[in-house]
């Protein structure tokens, strides 16, 4: 476990199991990082990418207001942990690498141990599904190589994952909820 800590802080790219399926993992507040996925997956520069983030007050490293938080506590703590990800508002420019335009950010909080673990050593992760933009997700180790090659600095096998995206939900300002994939 501490060669994936000590290269996601220095701003590598791993392939990993999430809670879910295989991820091309990079550290969320790193710029570079993220940017260096979105090359490597091909992926449509318009779109955001899920984070991952250890507990739900990591949502404040986001801009995700303190009120926002309390007052949708109740909601969040409903879906999480668990194979959900939930949209919520972040209109901080300082965030526009992540939201893509989007002026939101989807964050999930996994129920994995060994993923939570990882996740409170190297802080918030981006985990785009591994594979390249409309391919199928890897769903071993041996085909996101396929996809990816050296790009990608470390490769963390986790048997043959068949699992599905998350179920998708947004939150907007006013608390509504709605649910975007099931």
């Amino acid at each position: 476990m501490f060669d994936i800590i000590q290269i996601i802080k220095k701003g590598g790219v791993v392939v990993m199991p999430t809670d879910t399926i295989y991820g091309i993992c990079a550290d969320a507040l790193n710029k570079k990082s993220v940017e260096r996925v979105y090359e490597i997956r091909k992926r449509n520069p318009d779109k955001p990418c899920i984070i991952l983030i250890s507990k739900i007050t990591d949502l404040k490293k986001f801009g995700i207001s303190e009120k926002f938080i309390r007052t949708n506590g109740l909601t969040l703590n409903t879906y999480w942990p668990g194979k959900v990800s939930i949209i919520l508002p972040c209109t901080s420019k300082k965030f526009t690498y992540l939201h893509r335009g989007t002026n939101s950010l989807a964050f999930r909080l996994p129920n994995k141990k060994s993923l939570n673990d990882i996740l409170k050593k190297t802080g918030p992760l981006i985990a785009p599904s591994a594979n390249i933009e409309g391919l199928k997700p890897a769903e071993s180790i041996d085909q996101a190589k396929k996809y990816f090659g050296d790009e990608v600095d470390l490769y963390i096998a986790g048997g043959r994952l068949l699992g599905k995206p998350s179920k998708l939900i947004r939150i907007n300002e006013n608390g509504r909820i709605e649910v975007l994939r099931k």
